[in-house]
């Protein structure tokens, strides 16, 4: 039951910052949403950069199995965010040398600050197993961060009131967290140097992959910019922001409840012939639900573009919509179940090539795309997908280096579930709600089936 409840809170953040992206492409002109769209970007590698390696510690250390353990781990862990806190705060100060304005730099740095340290104290009620708070908690920072970001932008639609409500947001969250946990965490422990150097090396190898995976869509999102101006690539920028979403979403659910399982099981047991079913079963699912992650939007895009996107961005979006959609598939795909033989068997400098491979053939590609294309919007995001395609095929040779026994019918039907959307869309200019009926039903009647293939291979047996 708290695990339900857990995946209902992922999909109730990811419900609401759809629904703020929308609002706030609304409310501000394309150039200020560009630069909105920006500064989130940067902001969250900049908290990745600062704080990552911290959070992928305590995922793999906190809270400890021997006693003690866990008051230990925390001081460790606190020591650590507040020093990185400080290094962020004085390197978005030193920004201002290098010709950035003074209250975007200060702003950056509090943002990526805030979101590092409640990203930090989410994850250790996960890994406490306090589901209850964790999911009450994560509910509650995505509706104050979309009433704060909302009212900034509605007070003063610029890019600078909306920062400074976003702000807002995360000091009114952090006040509610402090009080919702404050009978929470309290055991006194002395600080121990050697947890920080054994945080360090391990959670510095892992966030560095995380890290490359934010300068890939960075540097996708720089490019698109140089190319189109602020102002043109306010469409393109807005696919990206909001395309890319439910399949992080999709990705981050089944990880939090399917993945645990499945480190304990190779830990506990090796790659057993029951292992290589549990796992085959963990990719299969990240599979098939990401590609009825893209049929659902492949059926959907043309009429919710219609209704929700301003007038404005909608040629753009709609022109780059079908490519960014491909490549957040592969990029869902690749940075998340590809590296997962090369984590469960500790290969870290894996982890950090695929990665590395990712951003860089990500963004060769958005760059040959342009130049073979006149740098058009569609040409540069055409590209930025073979690129990504290019990342997938190596990432399934990673994949295949630990056996795993696949299960292929529901992934074939949420296959097809796809294809017939995506097949439906060339009836666009003929009659747009005939080929969106085709669409949404084949598309619907196939990912069921898959659903319920899903049902009778994996969960009906272990009922």
């Amino acid at each position: 039951m708290a695990k339900i409840v857990a995946l209902a809170a992922y999909f109730y953040q990811a419900a609401v910052a759809f629904g703020l992206l929308i609002a706030v492409a609304h409310l501000l002109t394309p150039a200020d949403y560009a630069a909105y769209s920006l500064f989130i970007t940067i902001s969250q590698f900049a908290a990745i950069f600062c704080f990552e390696w911290i959070r992928y510690a305590c995922s793999r250390f906190y809270p400890g199995s021997a006693p003690g353990s866990e008051a230990l781990e925390r001081k460790a862990l606190t020591i650590e965010f507040a020093a990185c806190a400080a290094i962020c705060l004085v390197a978005a100060s030193a920004s201002m040398f290098f010709s950035v304005p003074g209250e975007i730099a200060v702003l950056g740095g509090l943002v990526a600050v805030l979101q590092g340290g409640s990203d930090l104290h989410l994850t250790m009620l996960r890994f406490r197993q306090e589901f209850r708070a964790f999911s009450r908690l994560q509910g509650s920072r995505a509706t104050i961060l979309a009433v704060g970001t909302l009212a900034g932008a509605v007070v003063a639609p610029n890019f600078t009131s909306t920062i400074v409500g976003l702000l807002a947001g995360y000091l009114g969250y952090g006040l509610w967290a402090v009080f919702l946990t404050r009978d929470n965490l309290h055991e006194a422990a002395r600080f121990e140097p050697p947890l920080v150097r054994k945080h360090f090396v391990y959670g510095s190898v892992a966030a560095s992959a995380s890290v490359l995976g934010m300068l890939a869509p960075l540097g996708l999102k720089s490019i698109l910019t140089a190319a189109l101006g602020v102002g043109g690539a306010a469409g393109a920028l807005l696919a990206l922001d909001l395309l890319q979403r439910p399949f992080v979403l999709i990705v981050s659910a089944l990880q939090a409840i399917q993945y645990p399982d499945v480190v304990a099981a190779y830990d506990r047991e090796g790659a057993t012939p029951a292992f290589r079913k549990q796992l085959g079963d963990y990719y299969s699912l990240l599979t098939g639900l990401t590609l009825m992650t893209a049929a659902g939007i492949f059926a959907l895009l043309q009429p919710v573009a219609q209704l929700v996107i301003s007038a404005g961005m909608r040629d753009g979006f709609l022109t780059v919509a079908p490519f960014v959609i491909g490549l957040s598939a592969c990029r869902a795909l690749t940075f998340n179940m590809s590296p997962t033989p090369a984590h469960l068997q500790h290969r870290l400098l894996t982890i950090f090539l695929l990665a590395m491979v990712d951003c860089v053939l990500l963004n060769l590609g958005t760059l040959a795309g342009g130049y073979f294309g006149s740098f058009g919007d569609a040409a540069l995001m055409g590209g930025g997908m073979v690129g990504a395609l290019f990342v997938m095929a190596i990432g399934v040779k990673v994949l295949m280096s630990l056996p795993f026994d696949f299960v292929w019918q529901p992934v074939i039907l949420s296959a097809i579930g796809l294809a017939v959307p995506v097949l439906a869309t060339a009836g666009f200019d003929y009659s747009l709600w005939l080929s969106v009926s085709v669409g949404v039903v084949g598309g619907a009647l196939f990912c069921l089936l898959g659903l319920y293939s899903y049902f009778v291979t994996m969960f009906r047996p272990q009922a």
